[in-house]
């Protein structure tokens, strides 16, 4: 049901039920309901959506063929850095991700957590305590030795011997993983070679003291089997002989440039070493999946009406039904009355009542500041975000969702009227002060669209509502050959 303004009600977010449906482009193959009812049994929807949410991905090969090709999340083993002190606080961002039978690793702690384990939520990751760490040098005058227990941990998983696992992932106790979309790019790469994927801090200041080419623990990295192999052979000798570095990060990254692997970039884990609103860095998302994000309790809440964890829910509710679509950025022009959309999906649509170029939609708006409370500078451009109204997107928040239809979603985008205090009094202005909300229709996006050379979508106005001229339709679609988004 798309949003209607004589019914502001939030849409009722339903489970995924479906009789019958084809998707387009995909040949005239149905899925029967009993089917659907076969894959849920194998894991919670947003933890093995590679199979639910995607059903066609079945029909290339037989379900053992893929398992024994396919890297799925049943083959990462996650390494939680976590302390018997910040969990109580910490443990809700773990438990939005994490899936009990499902999902595979510990959160490490320094020591036995109050209460546990009887008390412990059958929510979280299971917990194990890390070993001794006296023996080792630290010498960081700034830092904390808990970096040297944490950098262990990628050691202490391995040495637990636990099969069919090709590929380790570090993360904190504040990291929120997208399993769906890591499950996508780790799958892009051979886990029979040695590889060592990840991100860069955001903030320039951090990159240049700690390292341009170590993957950021919080915003998470991943070993494969046989890199972790040979890292954790020299590790601890290796942790001594970089007594001087700050973090454990920092530490297993010097270890593996030993080793002589260097760092895959993926964008799509998020450091998030940024302070204030993320609002411009999440709406215009780099063109890839969306794997993590970290620093939560650093930044405001992704959404202004809720707090952060729930602001993560919110996020979460888009993810599980078209994850790999989530925050992907797709922009276009309403020529008729000059209008430029810019779309982050599952998160907000901002309408700017004038022509905007691509080169500036497509650029961050500058909504925050370094880790180090500066103006900059960032590991990517910029743009400035005006205090004046009359230079300022609208900003139309993610509202709900719809039932997957036909291979296709619905999503509504509200604004809110308190959004400004201060009002542009130019007339494309007061026009557009008049819109309530946007309804944006997308097919699903394939998962092996992050393994071709992605491109952006395109997107086109279809439409104001029949009934009413204050909500207006937006369809997302690839793009035509020889179609750009162009200025005429």
């Amino acid at each position: 049901m798309p949003y209607s303004s004589k019914n502001s009600t939030p849409h009722s977010i339903k489970p995924l039920k479906y009789l019958s449906f084809k998707f387009p482009g995909f040949g005239r193959k149905y899925l029967s309901a009993i089917s659907i009812l076969a894959i849920f049994s194998l894991c919670y929807i947003s933890s093995f959506p590679a199979v639910i949410l995607h059903p066609w991905h079945i029909d290339a090969v037989s379900t053992a063929a893929r398992n024994e090709l396919d890297t799925n999340i049943s083959h990462i083993l996650f390494g939680i850095s976590g302390s018997a002190k910040t969990w109580r606080r910490r443990r809700h961002y773990s438990d939005l991700w994490w899936r009990r039978n499902c999902t595979r690793g510990f959160v490490w702690l320094d020591e036995a957590p109050q209460g546990a384990p009887e008390k412990w939520p059958e929510t979280s990751p299971p917990y194990k305590i890390s070993g001794d760490t006296a023996r080792f040098k630290y010498t960081c005058w700034y830092g904390s030795r808990s970096a040297v227990r944490i950098a262990r941990i990628v050691k202490e998983s391995f040495d637990l011997g636990l099969g069919d696992v090709r590929w380790f992932v570090m993360g904190d106790d504040d990291t929120v993983f997208f399993t769906h979309n890591l499950v996508s790019v780790l799958r892009k790469y051979d886990h029979r070679q040695m590889y060592y994927i990840g991100g860069i801090s955001e903030s320039v200041e951090q990159d240049v003291v700690h390292s341009y080419t170590m993957g950021y623990g919080g915003g998470g990295f991943a070993f494969s089997r046989p890199l972790a192999a040979a890292l954790v052979r020299i590790l601890d000798r290796c942790i001594d002989r970089y007594a001087a570095f700050y973090g454990s990060d920092q530490k297993i990254g010097a270890c593996i440039s030993e080793i002589g692997v260097p760092l895959t970039k993926e964008v799509g884990f998020h450091q998030m070493d940024i302070r204030g609103n993320p609002f411009g860095l999440l709406s215009a998302h780099p063109l890839a999946p969306l794997v993590s994000l970290h620093h939560l309790d650093y930044l405001q809440p992704l959404f202004r009406d809720t707090n952060r964890v729930a602001s993560i829910k919110k996020l979460m509710t888009p993810y599980e039904f078209d994850p790999s679509r989530l925050l992907q950025h797709s922009f276009c022009y309403d020529l008729t009355r000059n209008w430029s959309i810019s779309i982050s999906w599952g998160y907000n649509l901002q309408l700017y009542p004038f022509i905007l170029s691509a080169q500036d939609l497509s650029t961050p708006l500058q909504t925050f500041l370094t880790w180090s409370w500066r103006k900059g500078p960032f590991t990517f451009n910029t743009r400035l975000m005006s205090l004046n109204p009359c230079e300022r997107p609208l900003e139309f928040r993610f509202h709900g969702i719809d039932e997957v239809e036909g291979g296709f979603t619905s999503t509504s985008y509200t604004r809110d009227q308190s959004e400004f205090r201060r009002k542009c009094d130019k007339l494309n202005y007061k026009a557009a002060y008049l819109l309530k909300a946007f309804n944006v229709t997308a097919g699903l996006l394939h998962p092996q669209y992050w393994n071709k050379a992605p491109s952006r979508e395109c997107c086109q106005i279809m439409s104001g509502s029949p009934r009413e001229n204050d909500v207006v339709g937006v369809k997302i679609r690839g793009c035509n050959q020889w179609e750009s988004i162009s200025i005429p």
